[in-house]
């Protein structure tokens, strides 16, 4: 894992070690502020709530197999086999419980994959997604917030739209990235209270979803609501906006303000302050036209589509973001893929190559190597991607039909479709292998980094054009199927 045994901060898999050395030796209201026994320096806790929740409860077994894993001072930079042991395993349960159910129900209640192998093969597909499975080992990430996130769209899926809201206040509550996918879930589940009559039906949903908020997001801040500095303070800790556009100086992330400041240096020119007002007034008006037709056009599948597009608004414009954070708009893609198997799986592999440089920096090139081309290889086996490239099989077809002048040039869509697919492909190898063989020149140290996240950041551009034209070309009736 990234960091092992490289003092003195040795990495996110001692960022979870030590956040429950933390919750497990200190009292509630210190755990998010700066102590003599909780240096927030050396890995702070700067997720909500519930991760803190989680991290006691680990420490608290790990108390019970070996309490010098979680000692308080003398614990830090703790590494043994036994110790990663546990470790892993408290990942692979959470996966066991929270995020693989999700993804295997989900798969079994879609309408056309209702045959068990199509179910199992989308499921299989979505499981060996490499972006995910890269970075949970790599970073040592745990998947509950995105396995919560999952239940809530298949509660709602099945209409369980209290037990939906209850799932994403907890995957909200567990990490704050959520909020990449909080405008859809507000506006499919507002559009419904609309649609049932705000005087009527519609009004007591409003009023259930929102007492149902109100009851989760207390139960999790219900030890820090005492105190109104113990809640800023958490806050200050989730969103610490001085920083500016990158979570950390030398991060090449494949969004619009990194692969600008090529061109130029955004963070010399404005303020932290006004970086903040501008990527909010960007990423609001290109999530606008989504949300605005899910809420006027409540349906399910424009509830997946927009959860797409949202979230690649949040990535590509949003304040501070990470690498990791593709992964908040590829696991909705995954969601789709029985949808839209050639673009899904295009998009899937765009966003594992985006990390390339996070990768590189793990040491992990070789299973980067392998897990990419059999991810591609499983989904030509099970969807034959490269036969679905016409207007029809990428949801584009009301959209040609609206541009009657042009609709000639839809004939050759599939042929280009692939043309640019492979080209795509091609250009992802080479800079691949140049990132990874070739040393870069010393006056242009970042030239393979920065490079990648410019490819990665203009595919990403493209794909949030396509998204939002399917959602907003989509017919009304549908939309309405159940589970499409």
């Amino acid at each position: 894992f990234l960091g092992a045994g490289k003092p003195p901060m040795y990495g996110d898999y001692e960022a979870q070690r030590h956040w429950q050395e933390i919750t497990y030796n200190l009292p509630i209201r210190q755990w998010y502020f700066n102590t003599s026994d909780n240096n927030l320096l050396y890995w702070g806790l700067d997720y909500p709530p519930l991760t803190a929740y989680h991290s006691f409860v680990c420490a608290y077994i790990a108390k019970l197999i070996n309490p010098d894993w979680v000692a308080l001072h003398t614990s830090r930079g703790y590494e043994s086999q036994p110790h990663k042991l546990f470790m892993r395993t408290t990942v692979f349960v959470a996966d066991l419980l929270v995020y693989i159910p999700a993804v295997i129900l989900y798969c079994f209640s879609l309408k056309e994959t209702s045959a068990k192998k199509k179910a199992s093969t989308c499921a299989l597909c979505i499981l060996l997604y490499p972006g995910l499975i890269l970075i949970d080992h790599g970073h040592f990430q745990y998947p509950l917030s995105l396995g919560l996130a999952l239940w809530a769209v298949l509660c709602l899926a099945h209409e369980w739209d209290l037990l939906g809201s209850v799932a994403f206040c907890l995957a909200l509550n567990y990490k704050q990235m959520e909020l990449y996918h909080s405008l859809p879930f507000f506006c499919y589940l507002l559009g419904k209270c609309f649609k049932k009559g705000l005087k009527g039906k519609g009004l007591v949903l409003l009023a259930k979803l929102a007492g149902t908020v109100l009851l989760s997001f207390a139960a999790c801040w219900l030890p820090f609501g005492t105190d109104v500095e113990q809640i800023m303070q958490v806050l200050r800790r989730l969103f610490p906006i001085d920083r500016g556009f990158a979570s950390e100086p030398q991060d090449k992330v494949a969004n619009i303000w990194c692969s600008l400041s090529v061109l130029i240096k955004i963070k010399n020119v404005i303020s932290p302050r006004t970086q903040l007002k501008l990527s909010f007034a960007v990423t609001f008006l290109s999530l606008l036209p989504a949300c605005i037709k899910l809420t006027v056009q409540p349906s399910l599948r424009g509830f997946k589509f927009a959860l797409v597009s949202c979230a690649l608004s949040f990535f590509l414009f949003s304040f501070q973001v990470h690498e990791k954070s593709i992964l908040l708009v590829s696991v909705p893609v995954c969601l789709i893929i029985n949808e839209i198997p050639f673009m899904a799986t295009w998009f899937l592999l765009v966003s594992t190559f985006s990390l390339l440089p996070l990768l590189l920096k793990d040491g992990l090139l070789l299973a980067y190597a392998v897990t990419a081309p059999a991810f591609l290889a499983v989904c030509l086996a099970s969807f034959s991607i490269l036969e679905k490239t016409s207007a029809e099989d990428l949801q584009l077809k009301a959209f040609s039909l609206s541009l009657k002048g042009y609709a000639s040039c839809f004939k050759s869509f599939p042929r280009i479709a692939r043309s640019l697919f492979l080209l795509s492909l091609s250009l992802m190898g080479v800079l691949s292998v140049l990132s990874a063989a070739v040393p870069p020149p010393q006056s242009l140290p970042d030239l393979f980094p920065v490079a990648v996240a410019v490819v990665s950041c203009l595919h990403f551009l493209l794909f949030l054009v396509y998204f939002n034209v399917v959602i907003l070309w989509d017919s009304k009736n549908r939309g309405q199927k159940k589970m499409s």
